[in-house]
């Protein structure tokens, strides 16, 4: 059998057959148990001795019995044995005709059950497998350019409406993956072709005709300028994969003593931005990769100080909740905090200026954390400006 709804009309219809078949047995033993009995009761009192005298004649003693079988008891007359005989044939013959007859209707009737047993097991297997038929109908149809699709299976609560549900859950969570992937693989494309598109006009520009020395050592700036943002949003780039396909191994690692080495190699670049970082390094040991761990600190810590005001603050804390960065800045929107952590998502739209990043730093912070087994959250610091951004391992870590 090659589909489900003849397997399952196999099952229904042999069950529903064999439950024919079990009491039609069950009501021919019963009735043949009290059959001869009610036939007898029933001849006795409707048919008067004297319609069961001759031809239902007493037969005659079989002169080989042994005498004491000839004799007859006392009280019981000739008449009464021609008539108990009689009685005896005619419920045998009606007996064994009414079973007849029972077993020929019976026989009959359980082969049209049979038949309409099939027909309703047919039907009640498609019944049963017409959402599963929906389901495979909508995913056979689904493509790149309509997972917006859902079953909305309309029935009443069970299995396969859970089934429906989930399934439509699922391609929800597709359809947000594919296109994130399609904006991340859209903005990457934008992002390495701008440089590449500065370098090439830095080139035919800045060194068309005859170019001085200083010319040719501005256009020489520039494009090591552009070749070191390139390298920057390609390393960012590779990184980012590399945590999205997680942990090839897990080690203790520290992240007290990684936030106390980040912060430190990053005053440098603070101190230009006149923005000033405290460290509370509780302790924090978890399972994992220390390089990776190490960008997360650094990236967290990196953003902090980039997006942030002069004269701005920078606290970073590590304990067994896990590492929070608080910084001063620009007030973030609320609505806005979610999307930080979409690859190439900015507060700000980018103006290319030096220096200024890819908008991949939080977007690698939650990759490393998914692999990792912890989360990533932000929440802006309402009026007074800035984000806190906290990265919570589970318990087991």
């Amino acid at each position: 059998m090659r589909s489900e709804r003849a397997r399952l009309t196999a099952l229904y219809g042999g069950m529903l057959l064999l439950a024919g078949a079990l009491l039609t047995g069950l009501v021919y033993f019963l009735v043949r148990q009290g059959l001869y009995s009610s036939i007898s009761t029933a001849v006795t009192t409707a048919v008067p001795a004297r319609r069961l005298s001759p031809p239902w004649r007493m037969p005659s003693p079989d002169p080989s019995a042994s005498p004491a079988r000839r004799v007859i008891p006392d009280g019981v007359s000739a008449n009464d044995i021609t008539q108990g005989l009689a009685v005896t044939k005619i419920s045998d013959v009606a007996e064994q005709a009414a079973l007849s007859r029972l077993l020929t209707v019976s026989v009959i009737v359980l082969f049209v059950y049979a038949a309409l047993s099939i027909l309703l097991a047919w039907w009640m297997a498609g019944r049963v497998l017409h959402p599963v038929a929906v389901i495979t109908g909508t995913a056979r149809r689904l493509s790149g350019e309509n997972l917006h699709e859902r079953i909305a299976l309309d029935a009443p609560p069970g299995e396969l409406k859970q089934l429906a549900d989930t399934f439509d859950e699922m391609l929800g969570r597709i359809e947000q993956l594919v296109s994130a992937q399609q904006r991340f693989a859209a903005n990457a494309a934008h992002e390495l072709r701008t440089p590449l598109a500065v370098q090439r006009a830095a080139a035919e520009i800045g060194l068309a005709g005859e170019p001085d020395a200083r010319q040719v050592a501005r256009i020489r700036t520039k494009l090591i300028s552009v070749a070191d943002d390139s390298e920057h949003l390609i390393e960012g780039l590779l990184l980012l994969a590399t945590s999205e396909r997680g942990l090839e191994r897990r080690e203790p690692i520290a992240l007290d003593v990684i936030a106390d080495a980040v912060t430190e190699g990053l005053a440098g670049r603070a101190a230009e931005r006149d923005v000033t970082v405290s460290v509370d390094a509780g302790p924090l040991t978890v399972l994992g990769d220390g390089v990776l761990l190490d960008r997360l600190v650094h990236n967290l810590v990196a953003n902090a100080v980039d997006y942030n005001v002069k004269g701005g603050r920078v606290e970073v804390r590590t304990g067994p909740d896990g590492v929070e960065v608080t910084n001063t800045g620009p007030v973030v929107p609320p609505e806005t905090v979610p999307h930080l952590f979409e690859p190439f998502r900015r507060l700000r739209e980018r103006t290319h200026a030096r220096g200024e990043g890819a908008g991949l730093g939080l977007s690698i912070v939650a990759a490393i954390a998914r692999a990792h087994g912890a989360e990533a959250t932000a929440e802006a610091n309402g009026e007074g400006g800035g984000l806190t951004v906290r990265v919570c391992f589970p318990p087991d870590r």
